[in-house]
């Protein structure tokens, strides 16, 4: 079974905000991770900050989940995958309380917050409700797939591990 790669160089990946399983992060990863064997990533990195979170919650190695997406496998099957291969199961509510924890958590320390308030000036110096690290992402992906930026936060996939030197979200 073949499932098609995502093409990140016209449409962004799901925002880290969508989840599957219960997992935030999940879903976006697997677009970009497609997207890499489908050589289509764009300006996108599989196995990025963000995508190391679900990975390092998971105890997943992202080779060995690249692998699996190479074998044509589904959302849904991959996600079976997981729940037999992570290192460390985890149960309905500890993915939905990490989860609910990432969809609202900020940068945690110095250079994070220098980052991330260098980006939302970048991309949205306008737009002064950014709060959490998944707001960023968004953000970036709906201005550079042409949304606008931000009126009523028209996302149509969300955020970016860009590759350019100042994205590495």
């Amino acid at each position: 079974m073949s499932i098609a790669s995502t093409d990140l160089t016209k449409r962004p990946p799901r925002s880290p905000r969508v989840r599957l399983g219960g997992y935030v992060i999940l879903p976006r990863m697997l677009d970009k991770g497609r997207a890499l064997l489908g050589g289509s990533l764009g300006e996108y990195h599989y196995n990025c900050p963000l995508d190391q979170q679900f990975l390092e919650f998971a105890g997943l190695d992202p080779e060995a989940l690249k692998a699996e997406l190479a074998q044509g496998r589904s959302d849904g099957q991959i996600l079976a995958w997981i729940m037999i291969h992570a290192k460390h199961p985890r149960t309905g509510a500890e993915i939905a309380a990490w989860s609910a924890f990432q969809d609202q958590r900020g940068p945690s320390d110095w250079d994070s917050r220098e980052f991330y308030n260098d980006e939302h000036k970048r991309i949205g110096p306008d737009r002064s409700a950014l709060s959490s690290c998944f707001d960023l992402p968004d953000l970036d992906d709906s201005v550079s797939f042409g949304g606008k930026a931000w009126g009523g936060f028209d996302v149509g996939g969300g955020g970016r591990c860009s590759g350019s030197a100042s994205r590495t979200f």
